[in-house]
C-alpha cells in the first residue's frame, strides 16, 4: 500500500530539516578539533615574548636577565674545552629584543666572552655562552615584583669564589704601607681612631702551620697577617676596617626621583666619595659591598662584612615616600623589639624587599645564615650602633634638615651582623625634588661624606674598638 500524499510530504519535510542538523554537527566538530589542536600544538602566536634583556657584569658574578610576559621553562648544561654554558628555553621564538643580548656582552665581562642566540628547534631557543673560565651557574625564575614582569635569571659564579681580603690586597686596600701610626686630631676635636695593643712575641709555628701549603705567594701571607704596624713605643697598632654598603644595585634600582635619578646610582657615588675620605685617615681602610652596578643580596652584604672582621658597617640609602613633600636625613639601627615608629617599620619593610626585587635564588639562599644573624643580634651590638648612629646623625644635621632628631630603630635585615656596630643612613628623600637636586650635586655629596667621616671619627674617639684575633 502506497503512502498518502500527506505522509510523503511529511517525510520530505523531515529529511530536509535533518540536513541542517547534520551540517551543524560537522561544523561544531571541526571547530572543536581546531580548538583542541590550537591548545595542544605549539603556536607561534602563543609563544612568550621577551620584553627586555639585561646584563650585570661584576667581579662577584655576572647576571643575565630575560624579562618576559610569561613563565619560561629552561634547562641548561655546561660543556668543556672550551668552557661553555648552554641554555634551552621552551615556549619561545626569537625576536629582536632577544637577539640584542649578543651586543650587551661587554669585552671586560669577567666571565662571559660572547653569547650566541638561535632557534634550536620549533618553539625552543638556545643560548650558548662562551666563557672565559669555568663557572658555577644558577638558572632560576622570578615572579613579577616591583616594576618587573616574569624574569628568567642566569647567575654565573666563579668556581673559586672571590676572597674579599685577597681582593682588597690586590686593590691595595689591605695594607698600611704609607699610613702613619701616630695619633691625629679629628676635625670634630676627637682623637684619631688608632687602636694600640701591647705587642706580643710571635708564637712558634705549630705542626699545622708547618704543614700548611703556601697559597698564592704574598697574598696568603698578607691575609694571614693583616696590616700590623708598631708605633715608637713598641705597641701594635691595628687597622680599623669600615664596610660601606651602597644600597640596591643591578636589578634593584631602589627609589627613583622625579627627574629620573636612581637611588642605586646616587648612593654608590656617595659611598665612593666616603671611601676616599676614610682612607685618608691613618690606620683605617674600607671595603665596599659593591663597587659597581650589580645586585648583592642582603645576607651577602652582612656576610662580606663579617668575613673581613669589620669594625663598622654603614649602609647608605636615599629615601622615598608617597608624598613628595617628605624631606630630611635619618639614621637607623637594628631593633629587637619592634620599630621605634610606624614610618621606621614601613621603611624597614620596604628596604627588606630588596631580595625580592633584586632577585635571589631561593633554592640556594642560605636561610640558616639569615636565621643565625637574627638570633645572635645582641643588645651590646645595638647599643654600640646607637652610639655610632648618634655621632653620625649629629654631624649630618649640620648640612641637612633631619627628618627626625634622634636615631630610629627597626628590623632592617642588612643591620643584623651580631658582632658589628651597624647603621643605615637615609641621606635624603630622593622623592622630594629639592632633595633630589641636592643628592645629584657633587658639592652636597662631598659635604655628606665629610659629615659621615666626622661622625665615625667622633664615635671611635669615644669608643675605641677592642683588639681582634688574627684573620686566617
Amino acid at each position: 500500500m502506497s503512502a498518502t500524499p500527506e505522509i510523503r510530504a511529511q517525510s520530505v519535510s523531515d529529511a530536509s530539516s535533518a540536513q541542517p542538523d547534520a551540517r551543524t554537527r560537522r561544523t561544531v566538530l571541526k571547530a572543536g578539533g581546531a580548538l583542541l589542536l590550537s591548545v595542544l600544538a605549539p603556536s607561534r602566536a602563543m609563544a612568550a615574548q621577551i620584553l627586555a634583556v639585561r646584563v650585570w657584569p661584576a667581579e662577584d658574578y655576572t647576571r643575565v636577565t630575560l624579562e618576559n610576559d610569561a613563565i619560561l621553562k629552561a634547562t641548561h648544561f655546561t660543556v668543556k674545552d672550551p668552557e661553555r654554558l648552554v641554555v634551552d628555553i621552551e615556549g619561545l621564538e626569537l625576536n629582536p629584543t632577544l637577539k640584542s643580548l649578543v651586543a650587551k656582552i661587554q669585552s671586560n665581562d669577567p666571565y662571559i666572552k660572547q653569547v650566541r642566540v638561535g632557534q634550536n628547534r620549533p618553539n625552543v631557543v638556545r643560548l650558548v655562552f662562551d666563557l672565559k673560565e669555568e663557572v658555577r651557574p644558577q638558572v632560576f625564575t622570578l615572579a613579577p615584583a616591583g616594576n618587573y614582569k616574569h624574569r628568567l635569571i642566569f647567575d654565573l659564579y666563579p668556581v673559586k669564589e672571590a676572597d674579599p681580603i685577597a681582593a682588597m690586597i690586590e686593590k691595595g686596600d689591605w695594607s698600611n704601607d704609607g699610613k702613619s701610626s701616630k695619633t691625629d686630631s679629628a676635625s670634630s676635636g676627637g682623637k684619631v681612631a688608632a687602636v694600640e695593643t701591647p705587642a706580643t712575641p710571635a708564637a712558634p709555628n705549630t705542626a699545622a702551620e708547618t704543614a700548611r701549603p703556601e697559597h698564592e705567594g704574598r697574598t696568603a701571607e698578607v691575609a694571614a697577617k693583616p696590616a700590623e704596624k708598631y708605633d715608637h713605643n713598641g705597641k701594635l697598632v691595628r687597622m680599623l676596617t669600615v664596610v660601606l654598603d651602597p644600597g640596591h644595585g643591578g636589578e634593584d634600582p631602589g627609589a627613583s626621583g622625579k627627574n629620573g635619578s636612581r637611588e642605586k646610582d646616587i648612593v654608590l657615588a656617595i659611598a665612593k666619595r666616603l671611601k676616599n675620605r676614610i682612607e685618608e685617615i691613618p690606620n683605617m681602610r674600607v671595603m665596599l659591598t659593591r663597587d659597581g652596578d650589580y645586585f648583592v643580596p642582603l645576607g651577602t652584604r652582612v656576610e662580606k662584612a663579617r668575613k673581613v672582621q669589620a669594625d663598622l658597617f654603614v649602609s647608605i640609602h636615599a629615601d622615598a615616600f608617597v608624598q613628595p613633600t617628605a624631606r630630611g636625613s635619618s639614621v637607623f639601627v637594628l631593633s629587637e623589639k619592634g620599630a621605634s615608629s610606624t614610618a621606621a617599620r614601613w621603611l624597614a619593610d620596604k628596604e627588606n624587599l630588596a631580595d625580592t626585587i633584586g632577585g635571589v635564588n631561593v633554592r640556594n639562599h642560605d636561610r640558616q645564615l639569615a636565621s643565625v644573624l637574627i638570633d645572635l643580634s645582641t643588645t651590646a651590638q645595638i647599643n654600640d650602633s646607637l652610639k655610632l648612629g648618634k655621632s653620625v646623625l649629629g654631624e649630618i644635621g649640620g648640612i641637612n634638615r633631619l627628618h627626625k632628631g634622634s636615631v630610629e630603630q627597626a628590623g632592617f635585615a642588612v643591620l643584623k651582623a651580631p658582632d658589628i656596630p651597624s647603621i643605615l643612613i637615609e641621606t635624603a628623600f630622593i622623592s622630594n625634588p629639592e632633595e633630589e637636586a641636592k643628592l645629584l650635586d657633587e658639592g652636597y655629596q662631598n659635604q655628606l661624606a665629610d659629615a659621615i667621616v666626622k661622625g665615625i671619627r667622633r664615635y671611635f674617639a669615644k669608643n675605641p674598638p677592642l683588639a681582634k684575633n688574627r684573620l686566617t
